[in-house]
């Protein structure tokens, strides 16, 4: 038997990004192994510079999502444009501010990008670390979840935790369908749940490949990860 930490997503906007096309934001239904990386990581105060840290938190990370609202509600774009100049610079997180070259001509029309998000956020994950003995430990994430180091937010910056993240843990559950099961909202049915699919595929009703790791000593996105698609019933018959 394996302990979980239970994780609630609330949120009024959150985003789950997915691999960006052109000035379109996309995002999927799963919040990237990434993404909890770095959520854990900004909690306990770690700096980009801790690289190797970073890289071996993620590969420890295994995880499950169950939604806890019907998903293809609460999808949103916002449409965003700015005026830009040539002499508008940007900061890098290099610590160099970005030139812009071109012509006048150029900068005539203002830019334009979409941003996708999650609208009212209900989603409940758990969490555990592989292997468990090794630092940080799931109560050293609790501890900095519950006193975070820095403010968090659930994939852009802008998306900010409506609720306590650290709702708890699951004991004793041998896998993770079990552990998802046990933090599902209470006598809820058929709900939309994601799991990696070498946890197991008892349940699932499709398996894809999603490439939502991080090489954190390089800086760049890649890796990719098999994960199930199913639906899942609480286990829980009294809130």
């Amino acid at each position: 038997m394996m302990r979980w930490m239970h994780l609630r997503f609330h949120a009024p906007l959150a985003a789950f990004g997915g691999e960006m096309i052109d000035a379109h934001g996309v995002i999927r239904n799963v919040p990237a192994q990434s993404m909890l990386t770095g959520l854990l990581a900004n909690a306990l105060g770690w700096t980009r510079a801790m690289r190797d840290e970073h890289q071996a938190l993620q590969e420890r990370i295994v995880f499950g999502v169950v939604w806890e609202r019907d998903v293809a509600h609460s999808r949103m774009t916002d449409y965003q444009t700015a005026q830009l100049g040539k002499a508008d610079r940007a900061w890098t997180t290099r610590g160099i501010p970005a030139e812009r070259a071109g012509g006048a001509a150029t900068y005539a029309g203002a830019h334009q990008r979409w941003r996708d998000y999650h609208a009212d956020l209900r989603l409940a994950a758990v969490l555990r670390l592989d292997p468990a003995d090794a630092d940080p430990t799931l109560d050293t994430l609790a501890a900095a979840l519950d006193r975070p180091a820095r403010p968090l937010f659930i994939g852009r910056k802008s998306c900010l935790p409506s609720a306590r993240i650290f709702a708890g843990w699951v004991a004793d559950a041998a896998d993770v369908r079990t552990a998802l099961q046990a933090v599902a909202p209470t006598k809820a049915s058929r709900l939309l749940a994601f799991w990696p699919e070498r946890e197991g595929t008892d349940g699932a009703v499709r398996i894809t490949t999603v490439t939502d790791e991080r090489n954190w000593v390089s800086g760049l996105h890649g890796g990719g990860r098999r994960i199930c698609e199913g639906s899942i019933s609480s286990s829980r018959d009294e809130a």
